[in-house]
């Protein structure tokens, strides 16, 4: 690819993957500097010009404190693209933030995920890729294209790679994961069992009932995200509790805020392993593994630069 036909822009949520997508693309990362005043004002400084190029922002939507900072570096980029006379700004972002806030479950409650996609609309994204939102619906709060791209492909290698197939099930932790635990059950052609949990409050669960059998099987607990853990511990134990032989909890986000980290090396789970989509920094975890999704995130850049297809990476590992 061309050096001078896509213009990569980091912020500063996660340089890492920022980094790797760049040596997948083989290209230098635009010069740009984003910084804070003392008064804690985010300030973005682009360092070369932009003028009639596709520029591609990379931020994802990560930490307990940092959130709302990276989401405005991440809006006040998109402007200064915007104003540098940009021809087209794409915003990658693999976990969308707010994305759990995407209906009106009770009386006055906001849609959060609506105002964080018109936000970027109104400082001037011509086009949002992310990976996984939590809700599908939320591709329908945009007017601008939104492409959804999805783990499935890595975590089916990751599975076929370290798992024993001949012994598993897919286990969803709660009825929103089932299809997502069903296609994976479909594709691997293995059966699925379903764990019921009721909430006494939002990020405490209270009781947990198990459909399906899971006797003596390797159980894959599998969901989109993990935030504070607990919803992944209990289910481990109701597993084990009902016969399981071990579970591997697999997910795409690994949040882990709050104690996290401690709940899941008291947990029962065998190991946990997430995508690389957010930063786990010094995460004290004995149990976690990643899986590397910048080939698919580059892949996503190379096709959408290039006019191709970008569903080939629905179903298909990079």
């Amino acid at each position: 690819m061309p050096s001078n036909s896509i213009k990569l822009l980091a912020g500063n949520s996660h340089p890492e993957l920022v980094h790797l997508i760049a040596q997948r693309l083989g290209l230098e990362q635009s010069k740009i500097g984003v910084y804070q005043y003392s008064n804690q004002e985010t300030a973005v400084t682009i360092g070369e010009s932009l003028r009639n190029e596709d520029v591609y922002i990379i931020q994802t939507g990560c930490g307990e404190e940092e959130i709302n900072d990276f989401l405005m570096e991440l809006l006040i980029m998109i402007h200064a693209c915007k104003t540098a006379s940009a021809r087209r700004i794409t915003a990658i972002i693999p976990s969308f933030p707010y994305a759990r806030q995407d209906k009106k479950d009770k009386s006055r409650a906001p849609i959060t995920a609506k105002l964080i996609a018109k936000l970027l609309e109104t400082a001037g994204c011509d086009h949002v890729i992310t990976l996984e939102l939590h809700a599908s619906q939320i591709q329908g709060f945009f007017r601008i294209p939104v492409d959804n791209l999805y783990a499935e492909p890595s975590v089916l290698k990751y599975i076929k790679e370290t798992t024993d197939m001949n012994n598993c099930i897919i286990v969803s932790p709660d009825a929103g994961g089932a299809k997502r635990a069903a296609s994976l059950a479909d594709r691997l052609d293995l059966n699925f069992a379903l764990i019921h949990k009721e909430r006494a409050r939002p990020n405490e669960v209270s009781k947990m009932t198990l459909v399906g059998d899971v006797t003596g099987k390797s159980c894959l607990l599998v969901d989109d995200m993990a935030d504070t853990c607990g919803t992944l511990c209990k289910a481990a134990d109701t597993l084990l509790a009902n016969g399981a032989k071990e579970v591997i909890a697999i997910v795409t986000h690994g949040i882990f805020s709050g104690n996290a980290a401690g709940k899941l090396n008291e947990s029962k789970l065998k190991k946990i392993v997430c995508t690389n989509s957010m930063p786990v920094g010094d995460l004290q975890v004995k149990k976690l593994e990643q899986i590397d999704i910048s080939a698919t995130l580059a892949e996503a850049i190379r096709r959408l630069h290039n006019g191709e297809s970008i569903s080939y990476l629905f179903t298909n590992q990079c």
